[in-house]
């Protein structure tokens, strides 16, 4: 048997159909793999991909034609040309969105899990600091909200906060893995400890969760996943009462949504994790991939299924109107030959060593 090519997967038949109709592609992001993947409707019966290398991606951030991607030590800023995309000299006519690396944020190593932007600017969860911090230009970061049961701000990964819901553009609710104020205290208690807090009033709304990750507000309803069981939940933070809404087979991490369809990201548990070994979803974690849930009736619309090369995926980001997007990194020189003004824009000299 011929030996798979690399970034190999399957998928279920209805899945190009569906992002041609919705007029989207997908964004992932892997760091297990060290890549950024967009995945696009090649046409009615076949996918694409394009993997493009970055230093451990986690978090994605949208908003308008920018994208903010984390990565071991920096957050990039990158921002969608269609003009350049047209004319991008290795591929003309090929692209109708390219992302091109325009700003830097050297936060150091930070941890940074889930970004998003709002009314303030561009917001960072910051698990290793243990706090929700804002990026500019001044600093590493500044610190925004910690939760109320850490002490301090220290480089020692208290409580593994991961992931904020944004409520009309301000932050609203995060989940962490454990409600501990000492270096990875979250660790002894990972399978049951984790809950999600309120941060304007600083009140848990759910406890005592198996690893909460990917909080989103979606028409009003708080949904999370419970990665260490593999299930999408959702919060009544009225009655602090969690409703089961699907099983997965997978650790459950990344989630966004277009129209009626929510876009999951599953990973695999390594049989030989001591970490992960003793999670309710350790037996049943055979699935890496993303899987499609069409929300109003919560049945599964289809899946995309890596087979080798990707086993661990962090974050999912819908691309709306975009049927075959490009990115480029900063380590290539090819971004660097891109000149953009409001007007018009320029293509310089491409190295021809370097490969599209």
């Amino acid at each position: 048997m011929d030996a798979l090519a690399p970034f190999s997967c399957t998928f279920s038949p209805q899945i190009p159909e569906l992002l041609q109709k919705l007029k989207c592609s997908l964004a992932i992001t892997t760091y297990q793999a060290g890549k950024v993947i967009f995945i696009s409707p090649k046409d009615r019966d076949h996918l694409i991909q394009l993997p493009r290398q970055f230093a451990k991606p986690m978090g994605m951030a949208l908003q308008g034609n920018k994208m903010a991607l984390a990565t071991i030590n920096e957050v990039i800023v990158l921002a969608n040309n269609n003009e350049l995309a047209r004319t991008y000299p290795k591929q003309p006519g090929v692209y109708d969105g390219l992302f091109l690396p325009r700003s830097v944020y050297y936060t150091g190593e930070s941890d940074i899990h889930d970004l998003h932007w709002t009314e303030q600017g561009l917001l960072a969860v910051n698990t290793r600091f243990s706090c929700l911090a804002y990026l500019d230009d001044s600093y590493s970061f500044t610190p925004f909200w910690k939760p109320k049961f850490i002490s301090s701000l220290n480089a020692e990964d208290r409580c593994h906060l991961n992931g904020v819901a944004i409520e009309n553009e301000k932050p609203r609710y995060v989940t962490v893995l454990g409600k501990t104020d000492t270096m990875q205290g979250w660790r002894a208690t990972k399978a049951t400890g984790g809950c999600v807090i309120d941060i304007e009033t600083d009140d848990v709304v759910a406890d005592n969760l198996p690893m909460p990750h990917s909080p989103r507000l979606y028409d009003g309803r708080l949904l999370i996943l419970l990665s260490g069981s593999g299930q999408l939940a959702e919060i009544n933070v009225n009655t602090k009462t969690v409703t089961i809404i699907k099983q997965l087979d997978g650790f459950a991490r990344g989630m966004d949504r277009i129209g009626d369809y929510i876009f999951i990201g599953l990973s695999k548990l390594r049989q030989t994790s001591t970490a992960f070994a003793d999670l309710p979803i350790a037996k049943r974690s055979v699935f890496c991939g993303v899987v499609v849930m069409h929300l109003p009736t919560a049945s599964i619309a289809g899946f995309i299924r890596y087979e080798n090369s990707v086993e661990e995926i962090y974050d999912v980001k819908v691309l709306p109107d975009m049927l075959r997007p490009g990115i480029l990194n900063h380590e290539k020189s090819d971004f660097r030959t891109a000149v953009s003004t409001p007007e018009k824009t320029f293509w310089g000299q491409i190295n021809p060593n370097d490969k599209a």
